[in-house]
């Protein structure tokens, strides 16, 4: 469990966020979603510890400000959304520093059959031998998923996964990570900008904009017109397959608006904006 209370952040004088509250829940993915420049990867940074942010984030039931680096590091797993790597490593040697603090002198058998396992599963073993800096960005980015996932983490914090992916791709990786996320319990926090992808494969929406939490909830409590139109300003329309997948039809940008009606708005709670579902 993550249970981030009253966080905010800033730089200088100079607020990106303010008052953000919301749970991540083991066994489920829970997405961060906002236009660009909403906060959402400072937020991932603020909650994976890379940044210094006001208020409260408990662990598992623990104040993170009580615990251990190295205990946070043992439990928190986080992947930046920037790839570029110009380590000298092979594959196999950077999806086996992710197990740095289990790691002796020599690598074990042990060492050995979670990379292999790993790679099997995330279908790169055949660029085991090859060098970080010689693979696609695609590439690097399952790699690096990879070395995420090889320490075991209770927490796994992932920073746009899908970024450099194709759409095949994009489309296989969620649904392994929705898997993998149920099978180990992983209480799993996510940033995305496909936004289908976001109402398909997570259980729970975290919205931010305006400087702050505008909504969080099921992805049909909180995904709906009237959202879309406040916080991306586009117009849209929300329909249901005949699998029971939602998906968002944008038809283009809001019409502008008088200015005072356009004025920042408090974060509305899942059941005032789940009036336009669909």
């Amino acid at each position: 469990m993550l249970e981030i209370k009253n966080l905010s952040f800033g730089y200088s004088k100079q607020k990106v966020f303010t008052d953000i509250s919301f749970e991540a829940r083991p066994g489920e993915i829970t997405a961060v979603i906002g236009a660009n420049g909403a906060g959402k990867s400072t937020l991932l940074k603020c909650v994976s510890g890379l940044e210094k942010a006001s208020g409260d984030i408990y662990i598992c039931g623990e104040n993170r400000k009580h615990m251990p680096r190295i205990k946070q590091a043992e439990v928190i797993s986080f992947l930046n959304q920037n790839t570029d790597c110009d380590a000298e490593l092979n594959v196999y040697e950077v999806i086996l520093l992710g197990r740095v603090q289990k790691l002796g002198f020599r690598v074990n058998d042990e060492d050995r059959a979670k990379v292999e396992e790993i790679m099997d599963l995330l279908s790169i073993s055949q660029f085991a031998d090859r060098k970080i800096s010689e693979l696609s960005g695609g590439q690097r980015q399952m790699v690096f998923i990879a070395q995420t996932l090889i320490k075991n983490p209770k927490i796994l914090i992932l920073d746009e996964p899908t970024s450099a992916l194709d759409l095949n791709k994009q489309f296989n990786l969620m649904e392994l990570m929705k898997k993998i996320v149920k099978k180990r319990n992983l209480t799993t926090l996510i940033t995305l900008h496909h936004l289908d992808m976001a109402m398909k494969y997570a259980d729970r929406i975290v919205v931010i904009g305006n400087g702050g939490l505008y909504a969080c909830g099921t992805p049909e409590e909180v995904m709906t017109k009237r959202m879309f139109r406040e916080i991306y300003k586009i117009d849209s329309e929300i329909y249901t397959d005949e699998k029971g997948d939602r998906h968002l039809i944008a038809y283009g940008p809001t019409p502008s608006k008088p200015e005072f009606l356009n004025a920042s708005r408090p974060c509305m709670a899942p059941s005032v904006l789940v009036e336009e579902v669909g």
